[in-house]
This record gives structure tokens, sequence and C-alpha cells, in this order.
């Protein structure tokens, strides 16, 4: 049994609104031979960011992908659905629909307009953590943190997306966001670059509190972090272990990112030379354990 914490669809009606994804992206027919030939029994479907909202409106976006992804889940059951949200409007109210049409939870982008926006994002986590609904964190693909300095059409997802996740659970962190609210987080691609820097989070850390110059945690931030899910994106083993190491072997979740990384067979084997134990619970026993 496989379980796929990281897949992508959007409905041709919102592609064709977007400048990137298309093509592929909206191909529903190889979506399920993807799932079926890889043998994947189940599957978390996600929303990328687009900048569909620029030609649609949040309203329109959030209607047309929820109905979209609804109409999914239900033709296929291999699927599990997380819905977006419209901050502008009436969150709590949105959060109750997607729980009574059976999503699982909410995909939200790591920042939004160029800024991280906890506050207007608060509302939101409260009405997950009423509705008991994990919340997935997308890295943002449009203007993410560094793209007014550098336009480059690979350092901007290769770094600028990993350091806009980054920023955004460590402000997660600092903000008390995740010892605050019963929520399960979900980071793509392995929280970005964090799991490197989990002995200098740790050491900063403690030297700024022997200043009085960082407020008090309660505790260091490698065991606070503990508390979010990473998915491994294709990731390789070694980022895999450090990963392992700073969130624990009971918060990884293995994911494709289909349609980006397609090569299952390749992507599964570098989990070989993990313990059969661990190698269990990324690939199926932690996703079962979340989502029950």
């Amino acid at each position: 049994m496989i379980c796929d914490s990281h897949i992508h669809f959007i409905p041709q009606e919102i592609s064709e609104n977007t400048s990137f994804y298309k093509g592929i992206w909206s191909d529903k027919v190889r979506l399920f031979e993807f799932l079926d030939v890889n043998k994947i029994n189940k599957a978390l479907l996600v929303y990328p960011a687009t900048d569909a909202h620029v030609k649609l409106g949040w309203q329109k976006l959030c209607e047309l992908y929820n109905f979209f992804l609804a109409a999914l889940v239900e033709e296929n059951p291999k699927i599990i659905g997380f819905g977006i949200v419209d901050l502008s409007s009436n969150i709590s109210a949105q959060v109750k629909h997607l729980r009574e049409e059976g999503f699982k939870g909410i995909s939200i982008p790591s920042s939004q307009d160029g800024a991280f926006i906890l506050d207007k994002l608060k509302p939101l986590f409260e009405a997950a953590e009423k509705h008991k609904l994990a919340i997935f964190v997308h890295p943002q693909t449009i203007n993410p943190i560094g793209f007014e300095r550098v336009k480059d059409p690979l350092l901007m997802p290769v770094l600028e997306y990993s350091f806009d996740s980054s920023m955004f659970l460590g402000a997660l962190m600092m903000e008390g966001i995740l010892e605050k609210f019963n929520v399960n987080f979900i980071f793509s691609s392995l929280g970005g670059v964090v799991p490197f820097l989990k002995d200098r989070f740790d050491r900063v850390y403690m030297m700024l509190r022997s200043r009085d110059m960082v407020k008090d945690l309660g505790k260091p931030p490698s065991e606070i972090l503990k508390k979010v899910y990473v998915d491994t994106s294709g990731s390789s083993l070694a980022n895999i272990k450090l990963a392992i190491d700073l969130f624990g072997e009971d918060k990884i979740l293995w994911g494709s990112d289909y349609p980006v990384n397609a090569n299952i067979p390749e992507n599964l084997n570098i989990l070989q030379d993990l313990d059969i134990n661990t190698k269990n619970k990324i690939l199926k026993e932690n996703f079962i354990s979340l989502f029950k």
C-alpha cells in the first residue's frame, strides 16, 4: 500500500486562467492512470497557488476549484481533497462548508502578495481547529520571497519557493501558532530548508535568550517544530534523513508532487535503505494515522 500526500489537478476552467498550470495539470485521465499504474491507494490533492485569482477573483476561484474537486473526489475514491478559502469573505462559514462537503483539509500558500499574512490566517486556523481539518502549506509560486530582487526561471522554484515555505514555518513557530492551535499542519517539500538548520535554530535561540534578545518560546525550536508534518516531494534520502532527525519519523509523509515528479519507481527506490518500520511509516502508516 502506498499513500501519496502531494498531488495536483487544476480544472480546465481554472487552468485556462493561469500562466503556467496547463496541459498535464488539467488531464484527469493521466492523473487517474498515474495513481493506478503506481499502485497508489490514497492520494492527497492540494492546490499549488496559481495566479488564476488575478483574472477570476478569489471568490470565483474558490467556488470553481472546490466544486470541481468535490466532483473529482466523488469520481475517484483514491483521492482526498483539500479545498481553498477566500480570506476576504466569511472564513468560518467557508470552512464549515468544506467539512460538510467531505473535504479533509485546506490548502494555503506560504505567503500572499509578497507578505506573510498571519493575522488574516488566524481565523482560518481557528475554524480548521473547530472543524478538525488539516492545513497543507504549499510554497507560494506567485511572487515568493526574493522575487522582487531576482527573477530567474530556475532560482525561483529551487530557492525562492523553499525560502518562502521556510520563513512561513518559522513565523508560525515564533508567533506561537504551532503551540496554540490544535491543527495538523502539513508542509510541502520537507518544510523547505528548515531541516538543514535544526542545530543552528537551537544554538542561536539559546544564545539570544541568554542576552534576552528573543522571546521565551518555552522550549527549543527543534521541539516545537516536531508538531509539523512534512511531505517528501521527491527529495533525496539524505534530505529525508535530515527531516526525520528534526520532525521525527512519525511526521514524514511520502509525496510525489505529481505532475512535477512522475518517476515513482525511482523515487520509491531511494527509501530501500531505511529500516522497514520507518519506510512503512513514511509510505502509508503516518498518512493513515493522520486521516484515520
